[in-house]
């Protein structure tokens, strides 16, 4: 018999409540139980990106942060991030610069980049590596994904009122 405990969170701006039992990843919570198939399943151990969020801002791997852990806290996943205008810049200089191969690695590489713009506005080059050093790609080599990060710091430097 599986003890489950009921926790309470905001996911996407959208207060919630679910059952989660000890060993439930937030990775499961969001699939499996919620329904959000945007944060994809890449190793389920922390090495790929490919299941980043953002809890409280912050880029988290969803695989290794167990369920538990979210109470009171706030996620944010690729659907929730879609409602941010600041998001669109991203995905579209993504789409720009070539950015999107299979599209696989593309939500968590979106996720990095909307957490490193938060707190860099304007990264150059090396900071977008920097941020993105987690996360996996076998299609595209990075660079378009650099290229993309920085155009898109540069797009919101110049949408921004000064």
């Amino acid at each position: 018999m599986s003890l489950s405990t009921e926790i309470r969170f905001t996911l996407n701006g959208v207060q919630q409540r679910a059952s989660v039992g000890a060993d439930m990843s937030a990775l499961q919570l969001l699939r499996d139980a919620i329904g959000l198939t945007g944060t994809k399943y890449g190793c389920g151990e922390g090495e790929c990106g490919a299941c980043t969020i953002l809890v409280d801002g912050r880029a988290v791997n969803a695989c290794l942060l167990f369920a538990l852990d979210c109470q009171g806290r706030e996620l944010t996943t690729i659907e929730g991030l879609a409602q941010d205008a600041r998001a669109r810049v991203v995905q579209e200089a993504f789409v720009a610069h070539g950015a999107v191969q299979c599209g696989f690695c593309t939500p968590g590489m979106v996720m990095q980049a909307a957490s490193l713009l938060a707190s860099h506005p304007q990264p150059d080059a090396a900071a977008a590596r920097r941020a993105i050093e987690g996360n996996l790609c076998r299609c595209t080599g990075y660079e378009k994904i650099v290229e993309a990060i920085v155009a898109a710091g540069r797009t919101l430097a110049n949408k921004e009122p000064a």
